[in-house]
């Protein structure tokens, strides 16, 4: 054991990997439906580890913070720009309303029960689950005029405080908008979902590698038999169904395989290849004529591609209008996704830049649909690294910069900064999606390796005095940690609904990405029997994130 000791403190990039190692571990451990999740897991291994005294260098917390907080923004760019626009107001209106109640909450909280500022930067990043105000706020400490000592022990409250907060916060916020918000507006939540439903339809969630059977969009070949579509030109033809888009893909005329336009003109006994939703294939294409086997004639390459919206023309314009669009013939819409989440959607759902479309048809009217629509997003394993280095760099220095406001030093911080940097970048590659790229499986490892190291080390360096601090803390952590975590979404439901007249499944969705909770919106999502909440879930989620990681940096000024 004693080996097993020195090698650890001689080794601490070896603690580093134990602390991942268990802290995963412990994330995934369920008690009911209830799990901590790999983020307090690895917190709380690093503090278990910390106790045999391991010194890690502080530059090792730093590097992968910043990696973890310039994906954020990445991800979110688009849509965080996307939520200063009118169409979001509510939900930015109702993120806004909570995360200053969060801020003012836990400021009050603390001035009347004499918490210093590391445990009220750890209870404010706990109640919220926002682990990122545990970077921010050590940085504005780190900048204090204070005794070297007097900052380590700040620091060291900060993940006391939010241990016990974000267990507090998380499991009972999780219990309360799906349960107690709906009595609050005076609604069910699963009628709600139904009365939504019946107008939305939503994208198929499936595991990986596993796809349904049934196929939305079919393409079956059959002989022209029916008068009334004898000698009219295949524009004549599309046009003729009013409940679908339907499309003629390939014609055999006499014996051979014509590629058609929308003149040409069918003919008696030509066999026509149509695709459409497999459903109305099925109940209206014998009105056609009798379906044949001509699999020459169906053998066309069919394509399936992601494009990232980046037309500006396009961008306001609802499904229906792009489906009516000479470039979208022969083209099915088969996901939407807003933040890489797959999003419900309608024909009168409207199109940012920065969506993604997940298109089908024939590989020559997916690729005229794709140039015409944006960047086709094709498979990639490389990510940008000249993009990610210069990101995190200048948003460093942008960060460094510092303005006085009222007497008191106010700066983002280089970690405030490679977030804002990460948002800039993340929305410069949904405009010019030709550089940028940063893969999914990359960006997992940015991002949660990236957060889950940081946690790690900060467990380390906080695990000797971490018993203490709980102590010093005592159970009044707990109850304001509660308080702290309900009120927000309290005063976020009451005025979204009776203000702002919100759709009930929107607001629960808006006030789950507001305070950044996603276990929440499953919860809501379970409770209502219905995926509709995720539509109010993205913009707020996006601002969010920035508010109340910009909070690290504002309560260490208030409480200073």
């Amino acid at each position: 054991m004693e080996h097993f000791v020195l090698a650890l403190q001689e080794h601490p990039e070896l603690a580093i990997f134990l602390a991942l190692a268990m802290g995963f571990l412990i994330g995934k451990l369920k008690i009911g439906s209830f799990n901590l999740g790999i983020v307090v897991g690895t917190l709380l291994a690093g503090v278990i580890i910390g106790q045999l005294d391991i010194n890690v260098s502080p530059t090792v917390k730093s590097v992968f913070f910043l990696l973890f907080l310039f994906t954020t923004g990445y991800k979110v760019g688009p849509q965080f720009f996307r939520g200063l626009k009118k169409d979001a107001l509510p939900q930015l209106a109702v993120t806004v309303v909570l995360c200053v109640t969060c801020l003012l909450s836990a400021f009050f909280a603390a001035k009347i029960l004499g918490y210093d500022m590391g445990t009220t930067a750890g209870m404010l990043a706990g109640a919220f689950t926002e682990s990122t105000v545990i970077g921010t706020a050590s940085d504005a400490i780190n900048r204090l005029s204070i005794p070297d000592a007097q900052k380590t022990l700040l620091m060291n409250n900060i993940p006391v405080a939010y241990a016990v907060t974000y267990l507090i916060g998380t499991a009972f916020i999780v219990w309360f908008l799906p349960n107690i918000g709906p009595r609050l507006m005076g609604v069910n939540l699963k009628e709600e979902g139904r009365k939504l439903q019946a107008k939305i339809s939503t994208a198929e969630e499936t595991e990986a590698g596993v796809q349904s059977a049934f196929q939305t969009f079919g393409v079956r070949a059959y002989r022209v038999t029916n008068e009334k579509m004898v000698n009219k030109t295949i524009a004549e033809l599309e046009a003729m169904p009013k409940e679908a888009r339907v499309f003629i893909t390939r014609v055999r005329h006499d014996g051979e395989i014509v590629e058609p336009d929308s003149s040409t003109v069918i003919h008696t006994g030509d066999v026509v290849a149509v695709m459409t939703r497999t459903e109305l294939l099925m109940a209206r294409g014998v009105e056609i004529g009798p379906e044949v086997d001509d699999k020459a004639l169906l053998d066309f390459p069919q394509e399936f591609l992601d494009v990232v919206i980046t037309n500006k023309a396009l961008v306001g314009k609802t499904l229906r209008e792009l489906g009516a669009s000479g470039f979208a013939r022969g083209v099915f819409l088969r996901k939407l996704l807003k933040l890489g989440e797959p999003m419900p959607f309608t024909v009168e759902t409207r199109i940012d830049r920065g969506d993604v479309v997940s298109l089908v048809g024939a590989k020559r009217d997916v690729e005229r649909a794709a140039q015409e629509m944006g960047y086709a997003d094709r498979p990639a394993i490389t990510t940008d690294m000249i993009f990610v280095g210069l990101g995190i760099f200048f948003g460093g220095l942008v960060g460094l910069l510092t303005i006085t406001l009222g007497g008191l030093p106010i700066t983002l911080t280089v970690s405030g900064g490679a977030l804002v940097m990460g948002l800039v970048f993340g929305w410069l590659r949904s405009v010019r999606p030709t550089f940028g790229r940063i893969p999914e499986p990359a960006m997992w490892v940015f991002d949660t390796v990236g957060l889950t190291v940081f946690m790690a080390v900060v467990g380390l360096g906080a695990g000797p005095s971490f018993i203490a601090g709980l102590q010093k803390s005592g159970i009044s952590l707990v109850f304001v940690g509660l308080l702290v975590a309900v009120l927000p979404h309290l005063t976020a439901i009451l005025f979204g609904r009776y203000i702002l007249k919100m759709n009930p499944l929107i607001l629960l969705g808006a006030c789950s990405g507001a305070g950044t909770i996603t276990a929440a919106l499953r919860a809501v999502q379970d409770e209502a029997q219905s995926k509709l909440p995720a539509l109010g879930y993205t913009v707020p989620y996006a601002l969010g994130n920035i508010i109340l990681t910009a909070w690290g940096p504002v309560i260490v000024a208030m409480m200073a």
